[in-house]
């Protein structure tokens, strides 16, 4: 197996983002790309990434292959990836990966595969009434002004309007976001309402670092799902339970 990437950007955010939320994963190599399932060590949150064969220059991948992989170190070696660096990732044998960066020098690191107990994760099939397309930096915005004010937040169709608020001890905050040339809301029924945690939606939203649209899809008292994706290149999506009042 030997992959090589001119535009090491996409895995390289990839990687960050999901290391944020996991710790260790594995991977699954096959001749369409590279494809990650994890769950975060609460159990609260799903993460899916596709990295596509085209986008690399040289994707080599003879068998299906799976790797399990330590994310935290995996993200320090790529953090040293220049941006005109050639990164080449090759399986030289079973027990190791070997990550080349290539540009006025060349610099190889080599990272240990490592054994996971935990089954392959199946992603859930789930039904949603409520899609929204929107800009990235409009999810973006509303997540940081109602973390201002609290722990938890609520997305709401009300009136066709996608309404995200969030009340704490004293504070509160309502972000309406109507459609328009950046937003569309497809929405089956009104006053759907879910609540999720903050904390992980602030991991998630930084999806935006490799897309400039996310689509926003919920149920009342239901998961939640991010999807990010930049065509033909890379696809993130994020499933996130939700906080059902007591």
């Amino acid at each position: 197996m030997k992959l090589s990437l001119a535009d090491s950007k996409y895995l390289k955010d990839s990687i960050s983002i999901v290391s944020e939320l996991v710790n260790e994963a594995r991977f699954k190599i096959t001749s369409d790309g590279i494809k990650l399932v994890a769950m975060d060590p609460a159990n609260v949150a799903m993460v899916v990434l596709k990295l596509f064969s085209s986008t690399f220059v040289e994707y080599d991948v003879k068998k299906e292959t799976e790797i399990a992989i330590n994310l935290s170190n995996l993200k320090q070696i790529l953090k040293r990836a220049k941006s005109n660096d050639i990164v080449t990732l090759e399986l030289k044998d079973e027990n190791r990966l070997n990550i080349e960066l290539k540009g006025n020098t060349k610099r190889t690191f080599s990272l240990p595969i490592i054994e996971l107990e935990e089954k392959e994760q199946k992603i859930p099939d789930l039904k949603f009434p409520v899609t929204i397309n929107t800009n990235s930096v409009i999810l973006n915005e509303a997540i940081e002004d109602v973390d201002i004010v609290a722990e938890s937040v609520s997305f709401n169709i009300k009136d066709g309007l996608f309404v995200v608020e969030a009340s704490g001890d004293l504070s509160k905050a309502n972000i309406e976001i109507k459609e328009d040339k950046e937003t569309k809301i497809v929405a089956e029924g009104d006053n759907i309402k879910a609540k999720y945690s903050i904390e992980y939606l602030k991991k998630m939203i930084t999806g935006s670092k490799i897309a400039d649209k996310v689509k926003i899809q919920f149920n009342k008292d239901y998961p939640l799902k991010l999807e990010y994706t930049s065509v033909d290149k890379v696809m993130l999506s994020f499933i996130l339970a939700p906080r059902v009042e007591e």
